[in-house]
């Protein structure tokens, strides 16, 4: 990683890149990562230019914007699953509850425990229902049974879907119906306890029944997590985000409050996307 920056103390109310973050003493959650000047090329192409944003805990985060634009390439920034592309290259920042993820004391693995990640298309393993939920803690070295078993109910009880599959723990969780299958890998990623979870447009695959109950267990999730989606659909980012962040170009050409973007965004961008005029 080239030209990490340090962190600079920040005012209650400034402009960054334009954007006013808000500041309302008792009302702000705690931050649980801070972005700031972070740019990013793909070989030659920099795909993020001057990325500025705050997530915080007990929140849903909602990144929108047309396809391109680097939404999902600022997502898998955040837990540095981007470095798996060889040819990136980043300048700026990322703290972690205000440690740069860059930090050579911080590894990779206790990074990407600590922030989850739900994919577009559910990847279940080709295992059973029990095993998957069970990898992860494994891998950490719980090897105790009833630990494990009182984890798996835990999760998939997190993820809405214990009552479903209880019966059928030591199927192949391939039989999963799609939306199914992706509350598993949801409740997959609570198996590990993450404090951050990252979710890359985690419903586009399913279909609107699915989708509802995905996002009905988004809601109860925030109770206890930050959470960051990625999401091409306006009402889904309207129903359950908190904030929303609007990319284009690489860029954040407006962040606030969802309200606010949705209602009275600042920028004629803005509104011209929302309103489906271009993207």
């Amino acid at each position: 990683m080239a030209g990490v920056m340090t962190a600079i103390p920040r005012p209650e109310v400034k402009k960054r890149a334009n954007i006013e973050v808000l500041r309302t003493p008792g009302q702000e959650k705690e931050v649980v990562f801070d972005t700031q000047n972070l740019n990013l090329w793909y070989g030659e192409k920099q795909a993020l230019k001057d990325i500025n944003l705050d997530i915080r805990e007990e929140e849903v985060t909602a990144i929108i914007g047309p396809s391109g634009c680097g939404k999902s390439t600022y997502l898998k920034t955040l837990n540095r699953m981007v470095e798996l592309v060889p040819s990136v290259r980043t300048t700026g920042a990322i703290h972690y509850k205000g440690k740069s993820i860059f930090d050579k004391s911080l590894q990779v693995e206790e990074l990407r425990t600590q922030v989850g990640m739900v994919f577009q298309k559910p990847n279940p393993f080709p295992k059973s229902i029990y095993e998957n939920i069970a990898y992860g803690p494994k891998i950490h070295g719980i090897r105790n049974k009833m630990i494990l078993d009182e984890i798996v109910e835990k999760s998939l009880r997190g993820a809405y879907i214990w009552d479903e599959v209880k019966d059928r723990l030591h199927d192949n969780a391939y039989g999963l119906s799609g939306g199914q299958q992706q509350r598993l890998c949801i409740a997959r990623c609570l198996a590990i306890e993450p404090d951050v979870i990252l979710m890359d447009e985690p419903t586009s695959a399913l279909d609107p029944k699915s989708t509802l109950k995905v996002e009905e267990l988004i809601r109860e999730l925030k109770n206890d997590y930050a959470i960051v989606i990625v999401t091409h659909n306006m009402q889904q980012a309207s129903r359950i985000s908190d904030r929303t962040a609007f990319f284009l170009d690489g860029e954040v050409v407006e962040y606030d409050r969802t309200d606010v973007i949705f209602n009275e965004p600042t920028d004629q961008r803005t509104e011209d996307y929302i309103n489906g005029r271009f993207g």
